[in-house]
């Protein structure tokens, strides 16, 4: 199985190059973060005439989470039990080929302080409590999305620059590794100590040509399913300006195969 996961930052925007995304890698599974649109204005016939099946739980303008899959998708659900913002479409799950796929597009914080971070962690408290609670380690289960965290300094470009901001915050990070003591694992660093590679690059001031990146778009699974990966790496080149499909996202690709 081939799964991608994606901040596309408004399919509307960027509708060619996720078909063009899908052409190219022609993954079993693509997940989006940050559609931008509601349920009715996702373009789920334009993906099912290239061969997909769509779980969609879309936002107006803002938000929103989507799985597209080659294969069948059971088990389909929208958020999850005790988010703190039901209101925001921040979680889509759904169970390909035996694998509970759960895509998630975690708050953003803004700025370490404020009411916008709090509310972070307190989301991200949520998840982990639902992730104990509904979920076993032994059982195979793959978390991705824009986790809007970087793990550890490997994660970012310049870690002191970054030490204590939001995206890097010891609080945000323990957050992490809690679902990690549960059980998940970084599959991406079962192919790769660091530093990097990244997956989100500011806009401003050059920052993907200079190399100014973080890691915050995750892959995470049990045991179960990181035996079976047998690689994960980052499509860069979907971060690159290109003829044709437009201002590219800020986040790449992240790719994970499983055998």
């Amino acid at each position: 199985m081939k799964l991608i996961t994606w901040n596309v930052n408004s399919v509307k925007s960027r509708l060619a190059r996720t078909k063009e995304l899908l052409l190219r890698h022609r993954p079993d599974v693509l997940a989006l973060q940050e559609l931008k649109v509601s349920d009715e204005v996702f373009p789920s016939s334009e993906f099912q005439e290239l061969g997909y099946r769509t779980a969609v739980h879309g936002q107006s303008g803002r938000n929103g989470v989507a799985l597209l899959s080659r294969r069948s998708m059971t088990d389909v659900a929208e958020g999850f039990a005790g988010d703190p913002v039901p209101d925001q479409a921040r979680v889509v799950a759904a169970t390909v080929d035996g694998i509970r796929v759960v895509n998630l597009y975690v708050v953003n914080g803004r700025a370490v302080g404020t009411s916008d971070y709090e509310l972070k962690l307190r989301w991200l408290d949520a998840l982990g409590a639902w992730i104990r609670a509904e979920h076993d380690p032994r059982d195979p289960l793959l978390i991705v999305g824009d986790f809007n965290v970087a793990p550890d300094d490997r994660d970012v470009h310049d870690p002191v620059l970054w030490r204590g901001s939001n995206l890097c915050s010891e609080a945000e990070r323990e957050r992490i590794g809690s679902l990690l003591d549960w059980g998940l694992v970084d599959l991406l660093r079962l192919q790769s100590a660091g530093p990097g590679p990244f997956t989100w690059w500011d806009y401003r001031a050059g920052a993907f040509h200079r190399g100014w990146g973080l890691r915050i778009d995750l892959a995470l699974g049990t045991p179960a399913v990181a035996e079976r990966c047998t690689e994960v790496l980052v499509d860069r080149d979907e971060r690159k300006p290109t003829s044709g499909e437009g201002k590219p996202s800020d986040h790449a690709p992240l790719v994970v195969n499983l055998r």
